[in-house]
């Protein structure tokens, strides 16, 4: 079946499946639309399909202010893109663009600024800057329909340069102004409460899946799961507050609650969070993939909104899979929260939190510098997995290993593991994580051969098993672990 057939009947059927991987720009209205739009469907012929919001954006298009373009999930980074794409949408939604330029995103890339801007036009339709204006655009619209933040704060929270370039961009884009498009009366601001974030995602969602498996290894004293929610102490712009994780089933959205998080550094946020949940896979993609192996056809059919939990720090979760070599995924939390009770930095709850008498949030997870120098001598380390502690630490710290998406993950692996003490399982965990590289699989992790059970008989034959899950053995391999609770790291 050809690609615009798939993307008509999607259209047609409104397959929430779709939501975020093309839009529809309709010639007789001038305005572009999410497949799940719920006006009255277009004739066929009155319709032209765009890979991105920023494509029909460029085509001329105006956002469709009924289904709201601007709480669509992501333009999937893996979607038939090319890793260069794949690697500069992840850098883009980082902000990459907002104070650098097309040549030192191209440079930080490993291409030219020509090269970069054809593999964009061609994967996405429309220019790196392109991209960027959309997103910011995108997020502001979502912060003025959904906050009640000044206008001042969005548009600096967004990327613009200043309040005239805001107001001028809705002006061109939606033919108002940016007050014009607020739904709701203004409230005062009240910078104790907690901000919330709305966060469209790919369906389905398994968020009770998600939540188990951030539970299961969520550090004593930083991270905590509790009344279906997640959350943990963070650090932005020298601040520490506290962010909170929710879904809500009626809008099949997550929600994103700021404590104590200033709304300079917003944007960013947001993005590490929607990488954290993994909000923009393209679950149908994968699912057709997986689908396809037997052994993996029922865990799919009972898991379709599968997703990889990334993490908000990379130097963290690489301390945690150092941990989790060799021991229960229980034996690896406490030893966590060990590290985090003696060296990491005390904290208090936000205001908006100090009613909640279930939290035990107290501490900043150590950063490379402190445990650069850390001894370990009452955790209950070894002598040699504390030392590839303090050597990974002195790595991050001195610059060496960074947690940079737009790196080769084949030479982040090469790094990491010239750390004694770093295998490969360590480094798939972590690129599956950190690096949210969506075909990293740890073939030597225990978990997967026992759920693999008598279908393989070692790292080898599983190895070679998992070509046909490429690109998503991540997520073959989330699905595996999850039906062993309790094993994978």
């Amino acid at each position: 079946m050809q690609q615009h057939e798939i993307y008509e009947r999607a259209r047609l059927s409104r397959d929430v499946r779709f939501d975020g991987q093309f839009f529809v720009g309709v010639r007789t209205t001038g305005i572009y639309c999410r497949p799940i739009c719920p006006a009255v469907a277009p004739k066929s012929e009155n319709v032209t399909f765009y890979p991105s919001a920023a494509a029909a954006s460029e085509a001329g298009y105006r956002p469709c202010l009924r289904c709201r373009p601007e709480c669509a999930p992501g333009t999937p980074a893996w979607n038939g893109t090319s890793t260069t794409v794949r690697r500069g949408l992840r850098l883009i939604s980082n902000g990459a663009l907002d104070d650098g330029s097309i040549e030192q995103l191209a440079d930080r890339l490993g291409v030219t600024s020509r090269h970069l801007r054809r593999l964009f036009t061609q994967h996405l339709g429309a220019s790196p800057l392109a991209v960027a204006h959309t997103q910011r655009l995108h997020f502001a619209k979502r912060l003025i329909d959904q906050t009640n933040l000044p206008m001042s704060h969005i548009a600096a929270a967004s990327g613009f340069g200043s309040v005239r370039r805001f107001n001028d961009a809705f002006r061109k884009t939606y033919q108002r102004s940016p007050r014009e498009l607020r739904r709701h009366n203004d409230e005062a601001f009240d910078e104790g409460s907690a901000l919330t974030v709305r966060l469209g995602c790919s369906q389905p969602f398994d968020w009770n899946a998600m939540l188990g498996f951030l539970a299961g290894r969520a550090t004593p004293g930083v991270e905590q799961v509790v009344d279906d929610s997640y959350l943990r102490t963070v650090t932005v712009d020298g601040r520490s507050g506290a962010i909170e994780c929710r879904f809500d089933p009626d809008r099949h959205q997550a929600m994103l609650l700021l404590h104590g998080v200033g709304t300079a550094q917003l944007f960013p946020v947001v993005q590490r969070v929607r990488e954290m949940l993994d909000l923009d896979a393209p679950t149908a993609l994968i699912g057709e993939v997986l689908r396809a192996d037997d052994c993996l056809q029922g865990l799919i059919r009972r898991q379709p909104g599968v997703r990889v939990p990334g993490a908000w720090d990379g130097f963290e979760i690489t301390v945690r899979a150092i941990l989790g070599q060799q021991v229960s995924v229980k034996a690896a939390t406490t030893l966590a929260g060990r590290i985090a009770r003696q060296y990491g930095e005390s904290v208090s709850l936000p205001a908006s939190l100090k009613n909640r008498g279930n939290l035990a949030l107290e501490k900043l997870f150590p950063g490379p510098a402190k445990l650069s120098r850390a001894r370990f001598n009452t955790i209950g380390l070894t002598g040699s997995r504390a030392e590839t502690i303090r050597q990974l630490a002195k790595a991050v710290a001195n610059g060496d290993i960074e947690f940079d998406p737009s790196q080769d993950p084949a030479g982040f692996r090469e790094r990491l593991t010239a750390i004694r003490g770093i295998g490969d399982w360590t480094a798939e965990y972590v690129a599956m994580r950190a690096l949210k590289n969506p075909d990293a699989f740890p073939a030597s992790d225990l978990g997967l051969l026992k759920a693999m059970g008598d279908d393989v008989a070692g790292a080898a034959q599983l190895r070679q098993r998992a070509e046909a899950w490429r690109p998503w053995r991540a997520y073959a391999a989330l699905l595996l672990w999850g039906s062993l609770p309790g094993s994978g790291g």
